[in-house]
């Protein structure tokens, strides 16, 4: 349903270095590096950073092919000093299988990493 998303933050080059960080364990890189930022996989690109006022009454998601990968991305952020905001966990009350964890940005923007799958 979503294209893609697009946010705004005051250190471009602070955010950039977050979103390689923990978008690299689920497949995405930096395909664009010039005053905007895109990331992508060989199939899309799909999220960018640019320049501007940050909000960070948002929440948004990035999918995760496993339990392992949302477990990995948790650390390195940790690794790396980012805001951890909630441990990887099941959230039954959503669904059976629905295992996240959340972080926060340097803006502070919710971000969560979530796999559907069993394993």
């Amino acid at each position: 349903m979503i294209d893609h998303l697009e946010v705004q933050t005051r250190d471009v080059d602070l955010l950039c270095d977050f979103y390689k960080t923990v978008l690299e364990p689920v497949g995405y890189a930096l395909k664009i590096d010039d005053a905007v930022k895109g990331f992508g996989n060989d199939e899309r690109m799909d999220f960018f950073i640019v320049q501007g006022e940050p909000s960070s009454e948002v929440h948004y998601a990035f999918q995760s092919s496993d339990r392992k990968t949302v477990d990995r991305v948790y650390s390195l952020a940790g690794q790396k000093g980012f805001t951890l905001d909630r441990e990887p966990s099941l959230a039954p009350h959503i669904h059976p299988n629905y295992y996240a964890a959340y972080l926060r940005d340097p803006d502070g923007r919710l971000v969560e990493f979530v796999s559907h799958n069993e394993d």
